[in-house]
């Protein structure tokens, strides 16, 4: 036959006018073997393929014929491969989704001509390690003319299969005579290096259990590779390349979900198919098995099954299709655990929080904390546990959590759970209330605990904020309305510039219900002064926070608190001057501030006069702000309010960047710029990121409009740095002047740019 059957397959796609991408997708032959195919690659694909790709392609049974019989002839014609390397290999899986990377390494790998070069492949059960190993292997086996070479070594089983057993199995592969293979384990050694030595081969070793397991089998050759899969790190061996597989990116998972259920099917409900991919979480072997799932029930909608698995409790069950099971993969590696690891892995799956350090991990083990670091390296180890971005702090795969939770509910007693549990509560509960201590007005920086000071405790906070939130939730479902009110009570001073305002929204809702629940009128009015200020000047939500100051004003009124109705009167003048009521804001800053001074609250007065300081700025009587904010900047630094070192450089860095506001409008360029350093040394050693972005934002004008537009951007640029999705508005105006600065430097296209995305934060920020 003088025609092949990549001429004819292609021959016949383009008279029917198909891509290959269309022709994959109704026949369900991947791409890349089409691809393979048409190019001669693969010259003769069975007989089902065949049927496939001709049913698409609506041929004559002639053609068909035809296209089978080139496709048997070229089967024939096809270069007899090494025996052992096709023999050896299990099945290659056409649809491997999102491992290029991984692929190109191990390409260049075996491609390197070192004596033995040893790839290790790890990652967590059901990464497709195996799968990644297997394609590789089909495509590197040609460089390799003395023999591909594939043993599962079970490692996860209850009895690994033994080196010798492989040394054994491998003589006979390279042709010794089952007679002449050495009774004794050494000789057979012996016997096996030397054969290797002179021979060039490639070794996939899978599922290994341990070091010890693998060291024997790696005998030098010459331009050998030896490839390794393990759920294990297999940190002992020397390995020249070493790669963890992860789970699959959201568009990948999407991709492989498509290959496996119908792309048409997928692209019919995206949104859905979304959703099932995030609750497989992007896990190749969860993917496959949906997949699998929906494709053996064509009738179902992919948000049927999504539902299923939004069910936890069903979730692993509903990741079954045959015998394919997640649970299955879990169990493997958990069965290898000693006891405490256990233990400690069960008992994880209570942390409230995506991430968590080795502090959770002893309060929940009760052990100490090097106890607790050891044995989370472990679960590392065995890839049941995962390090996260930040150093030192440790992350579930959210399919290995529920099965965590499923083995904690099976195996461990409801009372050992609950002191587990609680544990943790008041250890969360203690070391946020400690670290928001930090930040109030009477802080003297002392360490407390393993928080040395207001950055450490700023860091424990961010760091720790799904979980001590978490916490805070679990002492209200359980009736801690005096733990839940501590911690509330204690987050006001730090909510003033950090943390996200849906937080505090959650953080102070409770503290209202805690408050109310305990019967306190007065904490009452203390919370919702709280979440007044949460949601006028953090979530400029006006018209909610004007409501809810009624709440405040009748309970602090009730309460008889003169200090608190002079908060809710100020919060009011706050909600009303971020509005444009500035007139009514002015009247009633005058009435806070009379409410503290009658209350002999000297911070609450100097505060409220702060306030008519920003609405005499709104009102455009900037002279009259200036000295207002002087005026206030004299009484912190004078020292007389008794503030803590860290609160008086923090409130005195705000006035000097409200004096730089108020001096701009007047084009006191100089005081502008020297108000802004002044904020900028006062803040070296703190923690207050919006004060630090508005004082980088009026340097860099400053500077720009003094003549120095370089050094302008460098200002407005850390500026930008700073303002984050709680200050868009702040951002927009960065961007705003960033723009002008680098029209000034002679670059439009990127000032252009600029003014877009200042154009789309503020289209967000409605």
């Amino acid at each position: 036959m003088g025609t092949t059957f990549g001429d004819l397959l292609r021959a016949h796609r383009r008279r029917v006018r198909l891509t290959q991408e269309e022709l994959a997708g109704g026949s369900g032959v991947s791409v890349r073997a089409i691809s393979d195919m048409e190019r001669g690659r693969a010259r003769g694909p069975q007989r089902r393929t065949v049927e496939a790709l001709a049913g698409v392609l609506a041929l004559a049974r002639h053609e068909v014929e035809e296209l089978l019989d080139a496709a048997k002839e070229g089967r024939a014609r096809r270069a007899p491969e090494p025996p052992v390397a096709q023999s050896a290999l299990p099945p290659d899986v056409a649809d491997l989704t999102g491992r290029d990377d991984e692929l190109a390494a191990l390409d260049a790998a075996g491609s390197a001509r070192r004596a033995t070069s040893l790839v290790v492949l790890h990652g967590p059960p059901g990464a497709g390690k195996t799968t990644l190993a297997v394609r590789a292997a089909y495509r590197l086996a040609g460089r390799f003319p003395d023999g591909c070479f594939f043993f599962n070594l079970r490692g996860m089983d209850a009895r690994p299969v033994h080196p010798s057993e492989v040394v054994h199995r491998m003589l006979v592969a390279l042709g010794v005579d089952e007679k002449q293979v050495p009774a004794g384990e050494a000789e057979r050694s012996d016997l096996y290096r030397a054969l290797l030595r002179e021979r060039s081969t490639l070794l996939v070793l899978d599922n290994a259990s341990d070091e010890g397991q693998v060291r024997p089998l790696l005998a030098t050759g010459a331009g050998s590779l030896v490839l390794v899969t393990s759920r294990l790190v297999l940190g002992g061996l020397e390995a020249g390349l070493r790669l963890g597989l992860d789970v699959l990116d959201a568009d990948d998972s999407l991709e492989l979900l498509g290959a496996i259920a119908g792309r048409a099917r997928v692209g019919a409900e995206p949104v859905a198919a979304a959703r099932v991919a995030a609750l497989c979480g992007h896990l190749p072997l969860a993917l496959r098995i949906a997949g699998n799932r929906l494709a053996s029930r064509p009738k179902w909608t992919i948000a049927h099954l999504a539902e299923q698995l939004g069910d936890e409790r069903r979730r692993l069950t509903a990741l079954t299709a045959g015998d394919l099971q997640v649970r299955t993969a879990f169990e493997m590696s958990y069965r290898q655990l000693g006891g405490k690891a256990a233990v400690l892995f069960r008992r994880l799956s209570l942390v409230p929080g995506a991430d968590f350090g080795a502090d959770l991990a002893a309060a929940l083990a009760d052990v100490d904390r090097f106890s607790a670091e050891d044995t989370l390296e472990e679960l590392v180890d065995v890839s049941l546990l995962d390090t996260a971005e930040v150093p030192g702090r440790y992350v579930f795969h959210d399919l290995v959590r529920v099965f965590a939770g499923e083995r904690l509910v099976d195996e461990d007693p409801a009372p050992v759970v609950e002191r587990a549990r609680q544990r943790v509560v008041d250890l969360l509960l203690d070391t946020a209330v400690a670290a928001a201590g930090f930040f109030g007005p009477d802080a003297d920086g002392s360490p407390v605990g393993d928080l040395r000071g207001q950055e450490d405790a700023d860091a424990w906070l961010t760091a720790e904020t799904a979980n001590w939130t978490g916490a805070l939730r679990w002492a209200a479902r359980d009736g801690r309305h005096g733990d839940v009110l501590r911690l509330a009570t204690a987050m006001h001073w730090y909510s003033d510039q950090r943390g996200r305002g849906e937080t505090w929204v959650e953080v102070f809702t409770a503290g209202v219900a805690a408050a109310r629940a305990l019967g306190s009128v007065r904490d009452e009015a203390v919370q919702l002064n709280f979440l007044t200020w949460t949601l006028g000047v953090l979530l400029r939500r006006h018209d909610e926070a004007l409501a809810l100051h009624d709440e405040a004003w009748r309970a602090a009124v009730a309460s008889g608190d003169v200090v608190e109705q002079g908060w809710a009167m100020h919060y009011r003048a706050v909600s009303e001057m971020r509005s444009g009521r500035l007139e009514a804001a002015r009247g009633d800053a005058r009435r806070a501030q009379v409410l503290f001074r009658g209350a002999g609250y000297a911070l609450g007065e100097q505060i409220a006069l702060s306030c008519l300081g920003l609405v005499l700025h709104g009102l455009e009587r900037y002279g009259d702000a200036v000295v207002v904010h002087r005026e206030l900047l004299g009484v912190v630094r004078s020292g007389r309010l008794g503030l803590a070192p860290a609160m008086t450089a923090e409130m005195t860095a705000q006035l000097l960047v409200r004096t730089a506001h108020s001096l701009a409008p007047l084009d006191r360029w100089p005081e502008v710029l020297a108000a802004a350093d002044e904020a900028l040394a006062a803040l070296r050693g703190t923690t207050a990121p919006s004060t630090l972005c508005d004082a980088h934002h009026l340097r860099g004008v400053a500077l720009h409009r003094l003549g120095d537009a370089a050094g302008a951007r460098v200002e407005l640029v850390r500026a930008a740095g700073l303002a984050d999705e709680q200050r868009r508005h702040d951002l927009a105006d960065v961007l705003d002047a960033l723009a002008d600065v680098l029209d000034d430097l002679g670059d439009p296209v990127a000032a252009g740019g600029f003014r877009d995305r200042a154009a789309h934060v503020r289209s967000a920020d409605r």
